[in-house]
């Protein structure tokens, strides 16, 4: 079947069911925890197919958002028709429309992740007349239990762009890599990561890397999301499993969820100068991402194991500072483009800066959110973001490299400088205050205030709490 779809009306797709023979059709929908999620109907009747196109379907909204009360959790699911694609893992024909939430007036639905995402685009754009491109790298671990002995074992931590036989699931990431273009899901490039561990039992835990073209944000919100659901089943194909999670054993290499940058103005990318070094426009987001980094955390790094990344570094940020092509600053400006035609002005976005603080248990719609609100600060408040930026430049700092501050160390403290910069989220409604309270709380909920502190001369217990986040998000 046909897998790459651009629909535009209703009928658009019902001739798509009727010519394919489509059996089932899915409306997919993203919650709260960042995961698809499917309502199967028959697809038979051309009647009924019809009338769920038109009017979507009413679900339990309290059971998808924390932050929608029991007594009035009815909302509605609609398809959008240019989000559709065949589902490439089903045994019959099946096709998947992705929708988006409305509440019982039939408006957008204020608490929904993607429409906090919408709201934030739009300021931005209407306040700057700039737009965010973003592409995302994603790393993960597959996890695998070696039935027989290994032929090649590379060492650890040593698995960087390796290839076969010397990485074990070469095969299985370019399925995923052909199965996200077949969907429609444009990716850069796929490659081993560091991560290489040898477990208990012969458990391979072997790290991957897609990363995916620039896109606006909301449509990067979907990529990602879809590609983890994409992951996750060629995994299951191969009866092996998969983990984003930021630490999945303590003394090796973690995953993050890396965020690359670009600003469009007139269509026209704004990140480098002439000369080839960050745009006073890059500048000003920079230091308006440093300036509400602590707070950034609560929706880039959602669990207790987010921070154990940071605190047992690999390559991971810990200051909050910003450096050119250096891996451990928060915020990074890579190689450039430089020695082809200095000065150019292009619009594919090779030119970004890199935000390297989160990590794929997050919600990605309300991640991209909160660095659209912090990049729009940033341009608001030129002087403050350009002294920042100034101060916070690691390679001019020298000596007092030491007085930088850190990223927060727990859920509870990112829930404390969530608190302290609620009013920049909560700004224009683009944040709705129930949904600030919700995060707040569920941050403190773990209660993981010098947890790893408490627990660093208990492996066996570090061990237990890694094991709880393995295969969220």
């Amino acid at each position: 079947m046909q897998t790459m779809l651009n629909f535009t009306e209703k009928e658009d797709i019902l001739k798509f069911v009727s010519e394919k023979g489509v059996k089932i059709l899915n409306l997919c929908h993203i919650a709260e925890d960042g995961r698809l999620k499917t309502l199967s109907f028959t697809a038979t009747d051309r009647k009924k197919v019809s009338e769920i196109l038109e009017l979507g379907e009413r679900v339990d909204g309290s059971n998808l958002f924390s932050y929608i009360e029991p007594g009035k959790s009815d909302i509605y699911i609609m398809p959008k028709f240019d989000k559709a694609f065949t589902h490439p893992f089903s045994s019959m024909p099946t096709l998947n429309v992705l929708c988006e939430y409305l509440d019982e007036n039939g408006k957008p639905l204020e608490v929904a992740p993607q429409n906090v995402l919408a709201r934030a685009e739009e300021k931005l754009d209407s306040s700057s007349s700039i737009v965010l491109k973003a592409l995302a790298e994603l790393e993960f671990y597959i996890i695998s239990k070696q039935k027989t002995e290994m032929l090649f074992r590379g060492p650890p931590d040593k698995n960087y762009h390796e290839s076969a036989p010397f990485t074990f699931f070469e095969d299985l990431r370019n399925e995923v890599l052909i199965t996200l273009a077949n969907i429609g899901i444009a990716v850069k490039y796929g490659h081993s990561e560091v991560g290489r561990i040898l477990g208990k039992d012969d458990t391979l835990m072997e790290q991957q890397e897609v990363e995916f073209v620039p896109q606006n944000l909301s449509n990067m919100a979907d990529t990602i999301t879809i590609a983890k659901w994409v992951i996750r089943n060629v995994c299951a194909k191969y009866r092996v499993s998969v983990s984003f999670s930021p630490k999945v054993v303590l003394e090796h290499v973690g995953n993050g969820m890396h965020i690359h940058l670009c600003g469009l103005k007139n269509g026209k990318n704004i990140i480098a100068s002439r000369d080839g070094t960050p745009s006073v426009e890059a500048l000003k987001m920079v230091g308006g991402i440093l300036k509400l980094a602590p707070s950034l955390s609560a929706f880039g790094n959602t669990t207790p194991v987010s921070y154990l990344r940071f605190i047992v570094r690999k390559e991971s940020p810990m200051h909050i500072c910003w450096g050119t092509r250096n891996r451990l600053a928060l915020i990074r400006i890579p190689l450039w483009w430089n020695f082809t035609k200095k000065g150019r002005e292009i619009g594919n976005c090779r030119e970004t800066f890199e935000y390297r603080a989160p990590d794929a248990l997050s919600n990605a719609y309300l991640l991209l959110a909160g660095i659209t609100v912090a990049t729009n600060y940033g341009l608001k408040d030129p002087k403050e973001a350009l002294k920042i930026a100034e101060d916070l430049h690691i390679e001019g700092i020298g000596g007092r490299r030491k007085l930088l501050k850190v990223l927060p160390r727990s859920c509870i403290e990112s829930a404390r400088n969530l608190e302290k910069d609620r009013r920049f989220y909560e700004a224009d409604r683009v944040f709705p205050e129930k949904l600030i309270d919700k995060t707040i709380k569920a941050l403190k909920s773990y209660k993981d205030q010098n947890l790893w502190e408490k627990l660093a001369d208990k492996p066996d217990e570090i061990e237990s709490v890694l094991g709880q986040y393995l295969y969220y998000g």
